[in-house]
This record gives structure tokens, C-alpha cells and sequence, in this order.
């Protein structure tokens, strides 16, 4: 059995002792292949630094995440770019619209997306999406740049079915991690309706830490939980649901 991580920002952990602790923790439950999401240029170090150490297992993206992208984004965002030239990516990630911190950025967020996005197709890359209250922002970028090139994952996914179900028709995949664990979310009823071939694992560590662990940072180890909760909604064993999410990771990412 694999499992794929498709999301976790592992490369926060600085100690070197304690993130090895994290990746054999990984790779004792069979969480052998993890992609990793840039965020701003600081954290362009870090993703390449834990590739490095494991190749085998972690997989690099560079972007610029939405809530970074404030006065004087471009710079950022062109020195993050030619950080990459000559590394190897796996995808542009994680982009998008956030309109739960700041509204006031919007025009600039839209830009910032629109240009990675375009980015992404220069290299034949899929695209990572952070969303959050922005569905309607986010939706109308992705019509607006749709062709053969545009494909990816919507990170974090909780939306509603209908919202599902139109990211779906797009041809991207839903990033399903903890919150599909919480009670009071909602976002089981969605995923028990959702082909299991539309959907890829996620942990988004160290943050939205699944059920039984909820309260402590998360960690990509955690991944488990998710699958056992995804497979208890399908009524199909863990082994299944890992086989059909990670070789839908493997066709987004060609790795």
C-alpha cells in the first residue's frame, strides 16, 4: 500500500532530529510519496532543502500563496520564479484567493493567480489552489484561463456538492484532508457522493489536524486517519481508496 500526501508543509520543522522523526513516521505507515507547497520566497529554501534529503519521497512546488501576495508581490514573485530555474517542480502551488484575511487585495490577488497560472502552463505544470471565501473569485479566474493547459487541485476542499461538482467538470481534482474527520463539518456528506477518482489525499500539516488528533499540530503520519475515514465513507477497504488517490496524484503531478 502508498499513500500520497499531496499537501503538507513538512519542511517547517527547522530540527533536523525531529523532522526525520516525521519522515520515518511517514514512511513506517506506508506515506511514501509527499508534495510540498511554497508559500512566499523565505520557504523557497526549505521545500528544496527536504526534496534534497529525500528524493525519493518528497516532491518540490513553488508559488505564491494569496495571503503573501501584498505591496510589492511581483518582486516577490519573480525572485521566487527564477529561484526554480534549474530545480525540479512538480507543480505551481499554492495560489489562489484567500478573502477570509484581507478583501482589500483582491485586484491584487487576481493578478498574482492569473500570472501563476500562466506560469504553470509555460511549464506544462498543474496548479495547487488555496481557496477560502473566494469560490465564486476563484471559479471565474479558472473559466476565464481555461484550456488544455489548466489542471491541478483545489487544496483544502470543503465546499458544498454543487461546488464540487463544478470543479470536477473542470477537470481538477478535490484535496480532501482533515476537516472531512470533523463532526459538525459537513464535508462527509459531500465526499461519500464524490467518486473516489476525482479525489486526491491531503493533510495540509501542520495545520487542520484530522480526528483523533485535532488540537496538536499535524503531521503527515496523520494522513492515515483521513484515508480510514474516506474508506469508511465508501465502505471500500484503506488499501483501495490509497491505490485510486494516489494514482490520481501520480496523473496530476506525472510522478
Amino acid at each position: 500500500m502508498v499513500l500520497t500526501d499531496t499537501h503538507t508543509h513538512l519542511y517547517y520543522e527547522n530540527d533536523i532530529e525531529k523532522r526525520q522523526a516525521l519522515m520515518q513516521r511517514c514512511l513506517e505507515k506506508n506515506i511514501s510519496r509527499l508534495f510540498l507547497p511554497n508559500v512566499d520566497l523565505s520557504s523557497v529554501t526549505q521545500v528544496f532543502d527536504l526534496a534534497d534529503a529525500y528524493p525519493q519521497n518528497c516532491f518540490a512546488m513553488l508559488g505564491l500563496h494569496p495571503c503573501d501576495v501584498k505591496e510589492g508581490w511581483e518582486t516577490q514573485l519573480d525572485a521566487i520564479i527564477a529561484a526554480g530555474n534549474g530545480k525540479k517542480i512538480y507543480a505551481i502551488g499554492e495560489i489562489g484567493i484567500d478573502l477570509y484575511w484581507d478583501k482589500t487585495t483582491l485586484a491584487q490577488q487576481q493578478a498574482a493567480f492569473k500570472k501563476q497560472i500562466n506560469w504553470a502552463k509555460q511549464l506544462d505544470l498543474p496548479i495547487v489552489i488555496h481557496c477560502r471565501n473566494a469560490f465564486d473569485e476563484v471559479f471565474a479566474v479558472l473559466q476565464e484561463e481555461n484550456d488544455e493547459k489548466l489542471r491541478g487541485i483545489f487544496h483544502c476542499f470543503s465546499g458544498t456538492l454543487q461546488q464540487a461538482q463544478q470543479v470536477i467538470a473542470l477537470g481538477f481534482y478535490l484535496g480532501i484532508g482533515g476537516v472531512v474527520t470533523y463532526k459538525n463539518a459537513g464535508l462527509d456528506k459531500i465526499v461519500e457522493q464524490i467518486d473516489l477518482k476525482d479525489m486526491v489525499l491531503e493533510t495540509d500539516s501542520p495545520y487542520l489536524t484530522p480526528v483523533p488528533n485535532r488540537g496538536r499540530p499535524n503531521e503527515s503520519s496523520y494522513l492515515v486517519y483521513i484515508a480510514q475515514k474516506i474508506a469508511d465513507l465508501h465502505q471500500v477497504s484503506v488499501e483501495t481508496v490509497a491505490a485510486i488517490t494516489t494514482e490520481n496524484s501520480v496523473k496530476i503531478f506525472g510522478v
